[in-house]
């Protein structure tokens, strides 16, 4: 074998190889540059907005299997190096590749396997007829082997298991029962279907990023459908792509050098083709880390650009979008109209059945292990048996041969009539994608019910074990079935998408492909990075396919999912939510968000200015000229909804409603459906408001107005003349509190100024009483001059009449205390101060 290897892959044919899989590799790592970028730019958008689907209701694994066997067994192995069969111990791990060993004993002492396989790529095939077919077709030019014709295709048993790659060697096995042979051939599919799904979902970067370039890269050779050897690991995707392009040139090199007879020729080509594979796949490897390691020393300084620069990114890629809109549109609604609406139903309908059929099946084999359970419960209900029990149900999702009645539902879906129209090149894309639904479906599940079982057992014990088991059944069966549900909605989605995408994309390449390079001058400089014009020209044939898909594929979102997604209920007969509630705006990816305000931002001296105001006027300014042009329209009538007139058109319903932002996807006209006169009139109202419409009330506002400008004048004049009545009040009674006599507190002394006659008088009474005090204080300086004279025991009356002494009558008490008496027309403050200067 190293013979023929090293004799027809020389240094000149190794050095082909290799310069051949460095120019794949070189255009591949451009185009993963690129689309680096623009995935980068995408998560960090979609964590800043947000937009998720709907919340799933089941629990998930963090770690679905971690050191967990999935099956192990005897096999019959065929051996290329000595052309025999040897039995094999055969031992599936977590990782789903086939580890085997010379006996068990060798597995159970931990010794190192004798040889791994990994599964990718491979197909499982149970007939020699079958191996022959597919290794004909990818065999030399005008080998056309038949059965028995060569000693390695003799099988030791009637039952083969043949695991064949269309690139690696093939491996044979074989069992010595049918029974084993069903058993294994679940096993190795297992293997197949897991290994395949080799790019994880979970990393939102790498991931979109290399399945986007190498789509790029085959749609430049001119592959657009789907492709089946996007299966594996990265390096092994790689190297599939490598090959494909490399193996015809090397079989028109080395196919005329080949000696031997038939099954000779056939085996030495097959080592050959599985040594240049082995080859491009390290070479693959070791390039493709070196340019995520490129990509991942730049990723911090782009993703700072992103954040930076998010807003005018953002709008610089809506302007873009809007003016590509423009030329592709039109062309892309005629073409769907033509070749891709009438295909809608039929696909859908293909891939419904089966995919219904398949998670029931999930549904009822779950159903019949917690019937087991059960049956055990009331044999044994101690907790021990329950969680001996429950350690089997909790592999269901990873067994096998109990999941495969759920997968072999998948396998009848046949897409024929149509793999030739759209490029598919087989329908195992989508089976595999569903079988892989069913099991993270299972899982999830099963993974529910654990937990749900475990609480409910904390809080009630084991008393009445069978009826908790059934409550919890219940209640997982309902999240499953909402579940379910959204995961088949999703993938008959994804599975159109995938159809048609490459179908449009191939007939609007030539046509829109001329003009795509003008619009990269629209785009700064700076932003080039994140704005592609190719992705943007895919986005919007993506939009305008998805928008046909939802219309044509008579799928009505629950009420709970439009609600979520902030949208309106689907309308009867519809196929997707309503509009976005207010007030969220769609945005360029279809998801309704709370309208973002741009402000001024400043990039390397050009400065770019986003009004908010403008914004809020435009927007309120929308709404109320769509209100007034409401109120204008007639209201509906239960007779006129329900019986048209004879001669008026058949009325017309849209079944969307175009959307008011800008970075959504214009529309064409929507299309229309008659409605009969035998419809009931509850179904066309429905039908012709599939949307709630507000008629506001009609506008008075001159009358309002009028009352209001009256009410408040009134109210004006009353508060000033409350404000004055209660400032007199407060100023009379401090003037009172100032008064001398209690008596008289409540009259005012400013009253008396009004009157001239009164302050006269006022005036001669205090003029009159200061000259009386004066001449009583003279009279007694008078007596104190006088020599004192004894006392006679009594005044006379002349005395009292001589001293001139006169007695005022006032009323009221007067004050006690010393009297002070003043001259109002003499100042004595000089006096006051002269006694203090003495």
């Amino acid at each position: 074998m190293g013979d023929v290897i090293s004799s027809h892959l020389d240094e000149g044919r190794r050095e082909l190889i290799s310069a051949q899989t460095r120019e794949v590799m070189g255009e591949f790592g451009r185009l993963y540059e690129q689309q680096y970028a623009v995935a980068l730019f995408n998560k960090v958008r979609f964590d800043i907005e947000g937009g998720a689907g709907p919340q799933p209701q089941l629990l998930h694994r963090k770690i679905p299997l971690e050191n967990k066997s999935i099956f192990s067994g005897s096999l019959f192995h065929y051996l290329e190096e000595n052309k025999k069969w040897r039995n094999r111990f055969v031992f599936v791990p977590d990782s789903y590749n086939l580890n085997y060993y010379d006996s068990k004993a060798a597995h159970d002492r931990h010794l190192h396997p004798k040889g791994t396989i990994n599964c990718a790529g491979y197909k499982v095939l149970t007939s020699m007829e079958q191996y022959l077919d597919l290794f004909s077709s990818s065999s030399l030019p005008g080998m056309e082997a038949k059965v028995g014709s060569s000693p390695f295709l003799k099988c030791a048993t009637q039952f083969p298991l043949i695991l064949w790659h269309p690139y690696a060697r093939s491996q044979s096995f074989c069992v010595v029962t049918e029974a084993e042979q069903r058993k294994w051939q679940a096993v190795l599919q297992d293997c197949v279907r897991h290994t395949n799904d080799g790019l994880t979902e979970d990393d939102k970067v790498q991931t979109p990023a290399f399945t986007d370039a190498v789509r790029l890269y085959r749609q430049a050779q001119g592959h657009y459908g789907t492709w089946e050897m996007m299966c594996g690991a990265p390096s092994q995707i790689l190297a599939n792509l490598v090959m494909e392009g490399l193996l015809p040139e090397l079989r028109e090199l080395i196919s005329p050098r080949l000696k031997g007879k038939l099954h000779e020729r056939q085996r030495n080509w097959m080592l050959i083709s599985d040594a240049v594979y082995s080859l491009v796949q390290g070479q693959c490897q070791a390039q493709y880390q070196a340019v995520v390691q490129k990509c991942e020393a730049a990723c911090s300084s782009l993703e700072a650009s992103i954040r930076c620069d998010m807003d005018q990114i953002i709008s610089s890629k809506e302007h873009v979008s809007n003016k590509i809109r423009e030329v592709v549109l039109p062309k892309a609604e005629k073409l769907l109209k033509v070749s891709i609406q009438p295909y809608i139903s039929s696909i859908l309908d293909a891939l419904m059945e089966p995919t219904s059929r398949g998670f029931s099946e999930v549904r009822d084999v779950f159903f019949r292990e917690l019937v087991d359970m059960s049956k055990n419960s009331l044999n044994n209900g101690t907790k021990e048996a329950v969680a001996q029990h429950m350690e089997k149900i909790s592999m269901l999702a990873f067994h096998p041969v109990k999941m495969q009645s759920c997968y072999e539902k998948m396998e009848p879906l046949s897409l024929e009539g149509l793999q030739q129209r759209f490029d598919v090149s087989s329908p195992s894309v989508f089976v595999q994608r569903a079988q892989i639904l069913m099991r993270e479906q299972m899982d999830h599940l099963v993974y529910t019910f654990e937990q749900i079982l475990h609480q409910s057992l904390e809080s009630q014990g084991t008393e009445e074990l069978c009826k908790a088991i059934q409550r919890c059944q219940d209640r997982v069966i309902k999240k499953f079935d909402y579940d379910s549900s959204t995961v088949r909605k999703r993938f008959f989605r994804e599975a159109l998408l995938q159809i048609f995408i490459p179908y449009m994309l191939k007939q609007l390449g030539p046509a829109c492909g001329s003009e795509l390079p003008r619009f990269r001058e629209l785009i700064f400089e700076d932003f080039s990075r994140f704005i592609l014009v190719e992705n943007i020209f895919e986005e919007v044939v993506l939009h305008s396919v998805m928008k046909n898909i939802m219309m044509g594929s008579h799928l009505c979102p629950r009420s709970l999912d439009c609600a979520r997604a902030g949208r309106g209920f689907c309308p009867p007969g519809g196929s997707h939510c309503g509009p976005c509630l207010r007030p969220l705006l769609e945005n360029a990816h279809g998801r309704c968000v709370v309208q973002r305000r741009h402000a001024a931002h400043t990039t390397k001296g050009k400065v770019s200015t986003y009004p908010e105001l403008d914004e809020e006027i435009n927007f309120l300014s929308a709404i109320i000229s769509e209100q007034r042009t409401l109120s204008r329209l007639p209201a509906p009538t239960s007779r006129i909804a329900s019986e048209p007139s004879p001669g008026a058109p058949p009325l017309t319903a849209s079944t969307t409603e175009q959307p008011r932002s800008q970075s959504v996807l214009p529309t064409s006209a929507a299309p229309t459906f008659s409605i009969s006169k035998t419809t009931s009139s509850t179904n066309h109202t429905t039908a012709l408001l599939s949307d709630p419409i507000i008629l506001p009330y009609p506008p008075h506002n001159q009358v309002f107005i009028i009352l209001c400008s009256v009410f408040m004048v009134v109210a004006s004049m009353a508060l000033i003349t409350a404000g004055a009545c209660w400032l007199r009040m407060q100023k009379g009674a401090s003037l009172t509190q100032k008064a001398d006599y209690p008596a008289y507190r409540l009259m005012r002394a400013q009253a008396f100024d009004n009157l001239p006659g009164d302050r006269k008088l006022a005036h001669s009474a205090q003029m009159y009483h200061y000259q009386h005090q004066k001449q009583q204080m003279l009279s007694m300086e008078k007596h104190r001059d006088e020599p004192d004279i004894p006392d006679s025991g009594a005044s006379t009356d002349e005395e009292n009449e001589d001293g001139d002494f006169t007695v005022y009558e006032c009323p009221g008490l007067a004050p006690t205390g010393e009297m002070e008496v003043k001259n109002p027309l003499f100042d004595d403050s000089t006096l006051y101060l002269q006694r203090i200067h003495k």
